[in-house]
């Protein structure tokens, strides 16, 4: 299933591939990119270089990771049998060790094809399917137009939010000690019941 849009307590995400199978359902984000990548499994943002230039984007496990919790959610199967996977395509080179679920190309069947112990009947992935085609908004373009407006309200401080736990109002707090002191974030206002702290961008 491809450019799945579904949504969630804090407005929607959407997922560029699913593949649901006996043997687990793969979430997949792909980057087209090119360059050389450097990051690592635990870093919040990556690095492109591309000659001399470098660019910094987003740690894509953790952009996936927000995806998976989301198809979580959204299906009523064990959190065990739902798997990351992130693909770059395009003419792109790894320079830093990533984890098996990093892949390039081709690279993430081999990845997915690795799983071989069955977890799921097939009536639970016939129900899996069935429950993402009725949970998905359609895939128009509206639906896309107004996933962007909802990407780019979140990284704006003043933008309302949603806790994508629990749903209660997120609001800016500040650091006040520690390695980010002085640094704003989101956090949950029904805090310490919800724990959810969210990057300001």
């Amino acid at each position: 299933m491809h450019n799945v849009t579904i949504p969630t307590l804090d407005g929607t995400t959407q997922i560029d591939h699913i593949f649901v199978s006996r043997f687990g359902i793969f979430v997949v984000e792909t980057k087209n990119m090119k360059g050389w990548i450097f990051g690592g499994e635990h870093q919040s943002q990556w690095t492109q270089q591309i000659f001399k230039k470098s660019f910094k984007f987003q740690n894509p496990l953790r952009q996936n990771y927000k995806h998976v919790k989301a198809l979580e959610a959204a299906l009523d199967l064990p959190a065990e049998t739902i798997h990351s996977v992130v693909v770059f395509v395009g003419n792109s080179t790894f320079k830093s060790p990533m984890p098996a679920n990093v892949t390039k190309s081709g690279g993430y069947i081999t990845y997915i094809k690795s799983f071989t112990e069955p977890v799921l009947s097939e009536s639970q992935v016939q129900g899996a399917l069935t429950q993402i085609q009725l949970g998905r908004l359609g895939p128009t373009r509206r639906t896309h137009v107004q996933h962007v407006q909802r990407l780019k309200a979140r990284s704006d401080p003043s933008a309302e939010r949603r806790c994508p736990k629990c749903g209660s109002p997120m609001i800016v707090r500040t650091a006040k000690k520690g390695a980010h002191a002085g640094k704003q974030f989101w956090a949950c206002s029904d805090y310490p019941t919800c724990r959810t702290v969210q990057n300001i961008t």
